[in-house]
């Protein structure tokens, strides 16, 4: 990741403290990291509280901080002194601010920055239900901070409908990706090779990809039914894999194996488990969709498909719209990927052939505007200067709401 010069940063010497309740591997985990190397470049003490996890051995290595905390706990008793526990870390450490990612450590997290007069800040890395009103009071947490930073549009309104009194200090900042990693020129041919090899895909077979833990709504049931209208159609040659974890959802695996058999598309859609080379994957690929059938928060695989310059092919829904531009909001030769209305497996048949019909010089003018497209709004600079600027703007006073 490049960063500007540190030189004379408004941060320079100042001590931020984030808590997450692990640094295992995740939206906001990942993120932690990311906004823990930007304050170390800006010549700032990045700290983290948490209670471990895999990626703290990277946190160090990027020059993160790493205080041992029961960041995680969920017990009010344990929250309690959890917060005196915190407000004496940050005291002695001269913490200039605290950053929340996750809602129990927030409350932990506010606490102590209230104790101490310093300026607390949230991030919803996702959008929060709760229909009680003691999980309402609970969440409300997360809109508490002198800035409340939202990972897209969707979830900043998300927060204004049900929280309208952090409206102003709310801060819509996107999730970074790293465009060094997902770049096409980053991904040798053999990575691609193993993947296909590993998904036995034959060598005249082109990839749909779905890449997303095994649930419900990320639409895995949609693709197998636009996969049968293909076949049907008279499209074959083609491979339609579901790429993600069922994470002990053995019901619904069964339903899946079972919707392939009734339509008979036994080794024509693919699971395949867990991938870890998500670029060669999406590169792999001659489409990729997120059909979910509920809001997504954000659209990473939209993202970072669009970078890998594959064709993408999203539910209209939550916040992947944000992230691909298709028409009618913008004209046909600006579509960077195809919207389609969540749960229709019709347009998403008709997206998918459309997207696969494209000739040579189509597709490359279409995937050369994704990337433009993306680099330009979802970069991994992008995220951590625009957090960065949210905290030296409290620090320096630019922020007069306070709350309690």
């Amino acid at each position: 990741m490049a960063f500007p010069s540190s030189h004379m940063h408004p941060l320079e010497g100042r001590t931020i403290l984030q808590i997450v309740p692990e640094l295992e591997a995740g939206g906001a985990e990942r993120t932690t990291v990311d906004i823990a190397e930007g304050l170390v470049h800006a010549g700032a003490r990045a700290l983290v509280a948490t209670e471990g996890g895999r990626l703290v051995g990277e946190l160090q290595t990027k020059g993160g901080v790493w205080i041992p905390f029961p960041a995680a706990t969920k017990n009010p008793f344990s929250m309690l002194v959890n917060v005196r526990k915190l407000a004496r870390i940050c005291h002695q450490e001269r913490v200039s601010l605290v950053h929340a990612r996750s809602r129990a450590p927030a409350w932990v997290g506010l606490g102590a920055a209230r104790s101490l007069n310093i300026p607390f800040v949230t991030t919803y890395h996702g959008s929060y239900s709760g229909r009680s009103s003691v999980k309402v009071l609970y969440n409300s947490v997360m809109a508490r901070g002198d800035a409340v930073i939202a990972n897209s549009h969707y979830t900043g309104e998300l927060i204004r409908s049900v929280y309208p009194q952090a409206g102003d200090r709310i801060r819509v900042i996107h999730r970074g990706t790293d465009f060094s990693a997902f770049s096409p020129h980053a991904v040798a041919p053999e990575r691609i090779e193993a993947l296909r090899k590993a998904w036995e895909v034959a060598p005249h077979e082109r990839v749909v990809l779905l890449a997303a833990r095994l649930t419900g709504w990320k639409g895995q049931k949609v693709l197998i039914e636009a996969a049968a209208k293909l076949r049907d159609a008279g499209l074959n040659d083609v491979a339609y894999i579901l790429a993600g974890d069922p994470q002990g959802r053995e019901a619904y695996v069964k339903d899946l194996d079972g919707l392939i058999a009734a339509r008979k598309l036994k080794g024509v859609v693919r699971r395949v488990g867990h991938c870890t080379d998500m670029p060669a994957a999406f590169l792999a690929a001659s489409v990729v969709t997120v059909p979910s059938t509920e809001p997504e928060a954000f659209g990473r695989s939209a993202v970072e498909a669009q970078a890998m310059g594959t064709p993408v092919v999203v539910s209209d829904l939550g916040a992947v719209p944000e992230t691909v531009l298709s028409p009618p909001a913008v004209p046909p030769h600006e579509r960077t990927g195809w919207r389609i209305p969540a749960g229709d497996a019709d347009a998403l048949a008709e997206a998918v052939g459309a997207a696969l019909g494209l000739g040579a010089s189509a597709r490359i003018a279409l995937g050369t505007r994704a990337r433009t497209h993306v680099e330009r709004h979802f970069s991994l600079e992008r995220m951590v200067s625009s957090t960065l600027d949210v905290y030296s703007a409290l620090l320096a006073g630019r922020f007069t709401h306070r709350t309690s």
